[in-house]
């Protein structure tokens, strides 16, 4: 079935929500948005999380796919950081339908939620 003109990726959004549907994504994902825009060592992060390495490798490599997180190399270290553009994306798609379209949540409730 081909989607409308239109209408957004609707898989690749259920892909992002996959990828940060475990508790330690999550946790992983609000750290690094504490620590945006500058980002985390990836030593760090399990540190904070006590996730072992190898573990943490495999959910950043899952986030990573998702384009839910950026990773930049300096020297010997991986610099993680939440990729901000990919999550307002995600988020405004939540948006379009819970409040803009039937109004099931007010604008000024997200907003506030923020604060």
């Amino acid at each position: 079935m081909a989607k409308a003109k239109n209408e957004p990726d609707v898989a690749r959004y259920a892909d992002m929500f996959s990828a940060m549907g475990t508790e330690p994504r999550l946790r992983i994902m609000r750290l690094l948005l504490s620590a945006h825009p500058h980002g985390m060592i990836a030593g760090e992060v399990g540190a904070e999380l006590d996730i072992p390495a190898s573990t943490l490798s495999h959910h950043l490599d899952k986030l990573k796919n998702e384009d839910l997180v950026n990773v930049r190399r300096e020297s010997t270290f991986l610099w993680y950081s939440a990729n901000t553009e990919t999550l307002q994306e995600l988020l405004g798609f939540l948006y379009a339908e819970c409040c803009t379209r039937n109004k099931a949540i007010e604008p000024q409730a997200i907003v506030q939620l923020c604060k």
